[in-house]
């Protein structure tokens, strides 16, 4: 009788875990548009995080865990009067980041949003920023914050080109972990063996399942999970700087591995096949690229896939407001990631069903001519049955162009049209919308309707001396970079 064990050879860290550890402690950014847009996408993400304030459901979950806590240097939640160590502060930021879904998007095999990663970014950097300087040191400035932004958005943004994670049924916020733990442990000042540790223990860590996105059990916990993870990754980049063992084969290990539990065919209790084996495709080098690349929302505060549909049916509102009762049907032409997603029939329970729901973010506008935040709450819903009444009415079906397009690297669309049919048999022209107004391929449009966003969000917390001394600012990149961040972050103390 044989013995069976287990080869103790410990080996080499995973190539994924050596290469996102080299990009971040060697790359040099030298684009000049992925700064720009940084510092953009920074402006966003701040107001959508302001603006989230006004709902209470989100300010329940700010604040230190014990009431009263005294943190020296501890970092500052925008908007608020809250000092918080990092880790509970990277969680409070992230969470208001996210809770309208309102800013940024990253659409590929996977989908997320790459400002989630921000929650960490900030509360490291103001605490870091404030301790240099009490001990006589230079200050982390926003030059830090808005690099640190675009490795985030890279590597987030990379790994999700060509590996769904939805697919097997996780939720994008892994890539915000491990985007997170790999720039905050930059910016702790980790060495490579460090930087090794804390990214090989984001992928151990377990992973969120996408339940929470997707009928009949999606709430309130995809406004949160990003900041959560991006929270998770400050506590294990800080661990690793204080010296804990890393796990070299977290991704490929045999059996315990991330690739053969979380990421591949299952073939219940016998061992995979080779051919069931699935790892990690990294189809270009980390760059820059992301962050040139990433759209905004700006219109709308919906789940980007819908963002388009939004912006047909605000076109077709002034057809069909006087004539809600006349439809017959209403046909929306999609893609087959947004069929996935958010198409959804039936009762909808609550906000964030509503918010991935590309009926309801079309029938809206529709019918009012815009799309808010405030049109997803309980109030709004159950004060307007008509809005359900004309979701009843709507058929989506796919168009395999808009499907093939949304993944072409040199297109990248988030197509979306729509027609409204009436009984009599007249019918509205078809509006189709490719390209929404956040893609690279309308930023000229774009980003001056992304600065009036931003001014409006900072007028619901700020006096207009306050919104406009912080406008000029981040509109200006050399003063913005030069900024120290803790100087930067109290702008933002209320």
């Amino acid at each position: 009788m044989s013995a069976t064990f287990d080869l103790n050879e410990r080996p080499d860290y995973d190539d994924v875990l050596q290469t996102i550890a080299d990009y971040v402690l060697t790359y040099r950014i030298d684009s000049t548009e992925a700064w720009d847009t940084a510092r953009n996408c920074l402006m966003d993400t701040l107001g959508c995080g302001l603006l989230a304030l006004r709902f209470p459901e989100c300010t329940k979950h700010l604040g230190p865990i014990v009431e009263g806590t005294t943190v020296p240097h501890g970092a500052r939640v925008p908007g608020t009067p809250y000092r918080l160590d990092p880790v509970k502060a990277a969680w409070d930021i992230g969470c208001i980041i996210r809770w309208l879904d309102y800013n940024d998007t990253w659409l590929a095999a996977e989908w997320g949003h790459p400002s989630d990663n921000l929650g960490g970014i900030l509360a490291v950097t103001d605490h870091l920023s404030q301790k240099r300087v009490a001990h006589g040191k230079p200050p982390l400035t926003m030059r830090d914050v808005l690099e640190s932004m675009i490795m985030a958005h890279e590597i987030q943004g990379v790994l999700a080109l060509e590996n769904s994670f939805n697919r097997v049924g996780l939720d994008h916020v892994v890539l915000v972990k491990v985007a997170s733990t790999a720039v905050t442990a930059r910016l702790m000042g980790a060495s490579r063996e460090q930087m090794l540790s804390a990214l090989s223990h984001a992928w151990v860590d377990g992973q969120s399942l996408r339940t929470y996105r997707h009928a009949p059990n999606a709430g309130s916990r995809k406004s949160w999970a990003a900041g959560d993870a991006t929270s998770r990754a400050v506590r294990l980049a800080d661990m690793a700087m204080r010296g804990e063992m890393g796990i070299p084969g977290a991704l490929t290990a045999p059996q315990w591995g991330f690739y053969d539990v979380l990421f591949s065919k299952t073939n219940k209790d016998q061992a995979l096949k080779p051919e069931d084996r699935r790892q990690f495709s990294l189809p270009q080098p980390f760059g820059s690229y992301v962050m040139e690349n990433v759209l905004f929302k700006i219109s709308f505060p919906a789940e980007f896939h819908a963002q388009t549909a939004a912006e047909a049916a605000v076109t077709l509102h002034s057809q069909v407001k006087d004539r809600l009762d006349e439809i017959d049907r209403i046909v929306i032409t999609t893609h087959e990631s947004a069929i996935r997603i958010i198409s959804k029939v039936g009762k909808l329970a609550n906000a964030a069903d509503r918010d991935h729901c590309l009926q309801y973010m079309t029938a809206v506008p529709l019918i009012f001519g815009t799309l808010t935040a405030e049109h997803y709450e309980d109030g709004f819903h159950a004060a307007n049955p008509v809005i359900d009444e004309i979701r009843d009415k709507m058929e989506v079906v796919e168009d395999e162009r808009y499907t093939r397009e949304y993944l072409e690297a040199d297109k990248r669309s988030i197509a979306n049209a729509v027609q409204v049919f009436f009984k009599d048999g007249t019918q509205t022209g078809q509006v189709a919308v490719e390209y929404p107004i956040g893609h690279r391929r309308r930023r000229q449009e774009g980003i001056p309707m992304l600065v009036d966003k931003f001014r409006n969000n900072l007028a619901t917390r700020f006096p207009p001396q306050s919104c406009e001394r912080i406008t000029r600012l981040c509109k200006d990149q050399a003063g913005l970079e030069e900024t120290p961040v803790h100087e930067f972050v109290d702008l933002f103390v209320t």
